[in-house]
């Protein structure tokens, strides 16, 4: 069975540029890596392609296409599968309910999951709705991890996300800190994590680096494979394809929450 995981955080914390390196780190390790985008903006894989940008099973779907595997999956960076579930139309339908549908229009089509060593779910997590939390639910996930920063906001959906995790009691298996430069921020998030019963496992450092490779359309690991942020990303995808253990978070009240980002 493969290992399914999904990465939670607030929008524009950079969860789909840490998904991207993640899944070419693991790549490059020889591992089989597929990642699904499951937020709106579509754009968990693009870094993986070289700046192109795929089409959406759910864009797909309601042009009422008969969808095939080479319509959605597309081969990325060493081989890395490329799947974007996309979104509904604005104010039409919900994006948890669509992840739904198109995981399992996917799973009909394609073998992406099942023949695969590593299952990169990009999920969205600023408003944590049951649509959110899909891939949990279904039992399409087996591991979950948030992606923060040492800000008060992000914090704050982090600990969301946390609260949803918990009421599903599905096990969190560790904190990602993608700093934002606030200060002392590792050792803000380090508390974070060990206060809801979980560990950080890395801390990304605040990297021009990271833009420059995005922009051009890579990711660090494939554009900048030498470079002290692409250790970071192989060390992280190093510690996610070691690791098992995980604990059903306990997230914090909002007092608390708020006295941690002034330590």
């Amino acid at each position: 069975m493969p290992k399914q995981i999904a990465i939670y955080g607030k929008g524009g914390i950079g969860k789909s540029s840490t998904a991207s390196n993640v899944a070419a780190a693991c790549a490059d390790d020889g591992y089989r890596v597929t990642i699904i985008g499951c937020d709106p903006k579509s754009d968990s894989s693009i870094t993986l392609l070289r700046g192109r940008r795929i089409p959406t099973i759910m864009d797909l779907m309601r042009e009422g296409m008969d969808i095939k595997e080479e319509d959605i999956v597309f081969n990325g960076y060493k081989g890395v599968k490329c799947v974007e579930i996309g979104g509904p139309e604005p104010g039409i339908g919900c994006a948890g309910r669509g992840i739904i549908v198109a995981i399992s229009l996917l799973k009909k089509i394609s073998k992406a999951i099942e023949e695969t060593d590593l299952v990169i779910y990009d999920v969205p997590g600023d408003i944590v709705c049951g649509g959110f939390v899909a891939p949990v639910k279904k039992g399409l996930v087996n591991e979950a991890y948030v992606l923060t920063s040492g800000e008060y906001m992000p914090l704050y959906a982090a600990n969301n996300i946390c609260k949803g995790l918990s009421r599903l009691e599905m096990t969190l298996n560790g904190v990602i800190c993608n700093s934002r430069g606030a200060p002392n921020e590792e050792n803000i998030v380090s508390e974070f994590a060990k206060e809801i019963g979980s560990q950080l496992l890395a801390f990304i450092p605040k990297d021009v680096l990271v833009q420059t490779c995005e922009r051009e359309g890579f990711s660090v690991i494939e554009k900048a494979p030498d470079s002290g942020i692409a250790g970071v990303y192989r060390k992280l995808a190093h510690s996610i394809m070691t690791r098992n253990e995980g604990k059903i978070p306990v997230p914090l009240n909002d007092i608390r929450l708020r006295e941690l980002t002034k330590i």
